[in-house]
């Protein structure tokens, strides 16, 4: 039986109410009055755009969608892969209908903010944002309906749009806007821009190219013949449009430190802010800090965070980074402090932030953490130097210097399988520092989630973006110079397509280096835990050919695992079957293949 269309239904605005607001902008009280929704929104369209805004919040913050089944991580405390490690998810999977429908409430709510703008005030950002919602949804789940009026009534007829016609009106509503003087020219707090609505513009044309201008001639193989590279000379003008010669000077570390939210190499945002509605602090944020990394224990009391285990270093992630390159220190907190009192602050893991250098250097050591590239000689180093500080505090009693090398991690003298290391305990692997929060340490109500804006287009992003598009258009060496410049930033030698070899390699004896590949790497370096992966493995064809090497629950099977019974592999998230069910213009003949 039919049943309410999700399509439908979760878009209707006035439910939407209660979602927190984007700092930049401060709703009025709805109530005042005793006015209708219906009234005042068509009073006031500026209350639905700070609405649309931050209805992006459940959208960028989905790591299981993003980042489960991919190359880079695998779980530790003993947890088993996702569903979507596994690729056992369904059209039932209430994960990917919640995506789904996040995704079309936010485009409805852009849509009604046009509808509402008589004046045309907001039309380019709601575009923007209603724009990167369906760049999502292409990436995810295909084709499916495109709409761009507002629906306010029980209508159940949306066809999915086919995808050359989907990428076709995206790439035309986005070019609308590239220029557009209702615009700030460059990047805002949190604000649609031009330069930002260039950045999304080269992304989709990327993704078109590779939807549109190529065929998988093996997917286990990972090889494909490129057919028509037109999208890929677009994508390639955009983002150097985008880029506009800004060169890569900031430091990487200090691109991502958390004093330096909105610096000049944010192109987008979502932002967060605890000083918004009451209860915010409490309820609001984001989980992303506790994402990334090893189970670290129940030590939040003891001034350290909590993780939780499902996204740790696998071996291919470990052996990415060479020893010189700055972004594994940047990227990961490899020097963890122990607490020796409790609390928040100055001991424990946030000392990195909120102690002075002088006092950071007297406090007792947790954990240090080396890639797999590392010598055992610089861990034996550091021990070393260090003996003093590597001992017993409130969090853990046995402070440990770790190499992590495959097969065998290397811990305070004593080898370990890699893989039960990781997967049976606890301070095996880095935990990602990107996002963290250092003032969620002082918040009794809510020590996990943290207020870091959500980076959603960034400078270094759109490099690679000019680099991978410059390769698919036959431009090796544009695309080698873009590389170049990403990997001068971090401290590594140049290197080009024909003499690179991955610093994994090694581990995995049954992976060859193709051009391809030097792109992914240096996405995987640059992007860490930045909720791309997954799209970018599905976008370059690799999606099979990584699994099967690269993902533990997986390896050496991932295309049966990855099929359904007729073969058909899954290369997009399933439709959810409530929204089959609830749309008459659906069958389950729409379904994408391999469910």
């Amino acid at each position: 039986m039919k049943t309410r269309n999700i399509f439908v239904g979760t878009l209707l605005f006035w439910g939407l109410l209660l979602t927190g607001c984007d700092s930049f902008l401060t709703p009025e009280n709805k109530t005042a009055g005793g006015q209708s929704a219906e009234k005042y929104f068509s009073e006031d369209p500026a209350t639905l755009r700070v609405y649309a805004y931050s209805l992006l919040k459940p959208i960028v913050a989905r790591v299981d969608v993003y980042e489960e089944g991919v190359d880079l991580y695998m779980p530790s405390n003993k947890k088993t892969g996702t569903d979507f490690d596994q690729y056992t998810m369904t059209p039932e999977n209430a994960d990917v209908k919640s995506l789904y429908s996040d995704l079309y409430a936010c485009i409805n709510m852009a849509n009604a903010t046009i509808f509402y703008d008589k004046d045309g005030k907001y039309k380019a950002e709601m575009t923007f944002v209603r724009s990167y919602c369906y760049y999502v949804l292409s990436q995810e789940f295909g084709g499916v309906p495109y709409n761009t009026t507002y629906i306010n009534n029980s209508e159940r007829n949306y066809p999915r749009t086919e995808l050359s016609e989907f990428y076709k009106s995206l790439i035309s509503d986005l070019t609308a806007i590239a220029d557009d003087a209702s615009l700030a020219t460059e990047n805002t707090m949190g604000e649609a821009s031009q330069r930002a609505a260039k950045a999304l513009l080269a992304k989709v044309c990327l993704a078109a190219g590779w939807d549109l201008g190529t065929t998988i001639t093996d997917a286990l193989q990972g090889t494909y013949t490129i057919t028509d590279d037109t999208y890929f000379k677009q994508a390639l003008e955009w983002a150097k449009q985008t880029i506009n010669g800004q060169a890569l000077t900031m430091p990487f570390e200090d691109k991502w430190a958390p004093t330096n939210e909105g610096n000049a190499e944010v192109i987008f945002a979502v932002q967060y802010d605890r000083a918004d509605w009451p209860g915010e602090l409490k309820t609001g944020g984001h989980g992303l800090q506790n994402t990334f990394g090893s189970y670290y224990g129940d030590c939040t009391s003891t001034g350290e965070k909590y993780v939780d285990g499902m996204h740790a270093s696998n071996p291919k992630s470990s052996y990415l980074w060479t020893a010189n390159d700055k972004r594994y220190d940047a990227t990961f907190m490899t020097t963890m402090y122990n607490s020796t009192e409790g609390g928040w602050g100055t001991e424990g893991y946030y000392a990195y932030y909120n102690a002075d250098m002088a006092a950071r250097d007297t406090l007792p050591i947790m954990l240090r953490v080396y890639p797999g590239t590392a010598s055992i000689s610089n861990a034996t180093t550091f021990q070393s130097a260090n003996a003093k500080r590597l001992e017993k505090g409130e969090c853990i009693n046995e402070p440990v210097v770790i190499v992590m090398s495959y097969p065998k991690i290397w811990a305070n003298g004593t080898e370990y399988d890699y893989v039960t290391y990781v997967k049976d305990g606890m301070f095996a692997a880095p935990v990602v520092k990107k996002f963290d929060d250092p003032n969620s340490s002082a918040i009794a109500v809510n020590k996990t989630n943290g207020y870091r804006d959500i980076v959603v287009l960034h400078l270094s992003d759109l490099y690679l973006v000019a680099a991978e598009a410059a390769l698919m258009s036959g431009d090796q060496s544009t695309a080698e110079k873009y590389i170049n410049d990403v990997r001068a930033r971090a401290g590594v030698a140049a290197t080009d397509f024909a003499s690179y070899v991955s610093p994994y390699s090694g581990v995995y004896s049954t992976f060859t280096n193709t051009p391809i590949d030097l792109v992914l790497d240096e996405r995987a370096r640059e992007l860490y835990a930045e909720g791309y992966r997954w799209m970018d493995l599905r976008r370059t064809h690799q999606l099979v050919r990584y699994n099967n090497i690269f993902n533990a629950d997986l390896a050496g099977n991932a295309m049966m695992r990855m099929s359904n019974a007729n073969g058909d592999i899954k290369w997009y998230k399933p439709i959810p079957q409530a929204e089959i069910n609830a749309n008459n213009a659906l069958t389950e003949a729409d379904q994408n293949k391999g469910y």
